[in-house]
């Protein structure tokens, strides 16, 4: 078979590291979207299968069922890869002592070195 040329405009939209990032997170957001309906037919909370299966068309209850959650979920994956290029990478040895702050308040709390201010 002869591969067709793309397009160079087509081309140049695959190219594009913002449409590729987006794909790719709108992608997860389907996927994820298809699992989360997929565990709620098959652990069937509230009798919802029983519910989607008994109307006479369930494909259509599914359908936008399926539909919210994609758009949900996908919207929801984008907007955290959009808002997160923003953040510049650390450079250099990581900040800080490495421990979560409420092991380094009980430390301090049982030597004594916190007062009581209440």
């Amino acid at each position: 078979m002869q591969e067709e040329a793309l397009s160079p405009r087509r081309r140049l939209a695959l190219e594009a590291p913002l449409f590729r990032l987006l794909a790719i997170n709108f992608s997860a957001g389907v996927s994820l979207a298809v699992l989360l309906v997929g565990g709620l037919m098959l652990l069937n909370p509230g009798n919802i299968r029983g519910l989607i299966l008994a109307d006479h068309t369930p494909g259509v209850a599914l359908g936008l069922l399926l539909f919210g959650f994609i758009v949900t979920l996908s919207s929801s994956a984008m907007g955290t890869a959009i808002m997160a290029m923003g953040r510049r990478q650390p450079e250099g040895p990581p900040r800080g002592s490495g421990r979560f702050v409420a092991e380094t308040v009980g430390d301090k709390a049982r030597s004594g070195q916190l007062h009581d201010r209440f």
